[in-house]
């Protein structure tokens, strides 16, 4: 951005006054002029934030929309928990981490133990939380290493069941906690040799999910 000329000038002169150069004939240096341009660049950039700077304000903000949210959420999930379900916070002060357990008591995974970990991003409500199961199991719609397949929890999903900023964590409890009853797909499968065991011989599918929750999730 170029300076008016009065603007220059008066800065000019200030800065002779401030360092005790009263010869205005040193205008001609062609060495001061290219340091006091610099100087007034220099000026000019702090005097606006950066880019990261931007950034990292928006996203001050945006983790102080979700926090304020959250305050209101986390009481109304916790009120309306299934009874096969349990939360627990290692920080209180800290409610986008937090743990749920879900205890199925009916179906091929009862007995089991199954703890997902749940990320509140920052951008929240207008993108899901983050989830992965932390306890290995045989299922269709969650893999060994963890990963989920949850409509709710998909930011774009072309049957209209995704994320929205409507939906709530209760919710997504709700969700994890149906995946071991109704929400059970064996169609539309993440953990495809799990299905296709299924759909092959469900006496022994149902074999190795014992021997999994026997091994890994057993209470």
């Amino acid at each position: 951005m170029l300076l008016p000329t009065h603007i220059l000038l008066w800065y000019i002169t200030h800065t002779l006054e401030v360092y005790g150069r009263n010869d205005y004939q040193i205008f001609g240096s062609s060495t001061y002029m290219l340091t006091l341009s610099k100087k007034l660049r220099e000026d000019a950039s702090h005097a606006q934030p950066s880019s990261q700077q931007r950034e990292n304000t928006n996203n001050g903000k945006r983790a102080s929309i979700r926090d304020k949210l959250l305050v209101k959420e986390i009481p109304e999930m916790e009120a309306n928990l299934p009874g096969t379900c349990r939360v627990e916070f290692d920080d209180s002060d800290q409610l986008s981490l937090f743990r749920l357990t879900i205890s199925p008591d009916e179906g091929y995974w009862k007995g089991g133990k199954f703890v997902f970990n749940v990320i509140v991003p920052d951008e929240y409500n207008m993108v899901p939380p983050t989830v992965t199961c932390s306890t290995r199991l045989w299922h269709p719609n969650i893999t060994e290493d963890g990963k989920i397949c949850l409509s709710l929890l998909r930011e774009h999903s072309i049957d209209g069941t995704g994320w929205a900023p409507t939906r709530k964590l209760k919710d997504v409890v709700w969700g994890l906690n149906s995946l071991f009853s109704d929400l059970l797909n064996f169609d539309d499968p993440l953990n495809i040799e799990a299905s296709e065991h299924y759909l092959r011989d469900k006496k022994d599918f149902e074999a190795k999910v014992r021997i999994y929750v026997t091994k890994y999730a057993k209470r």
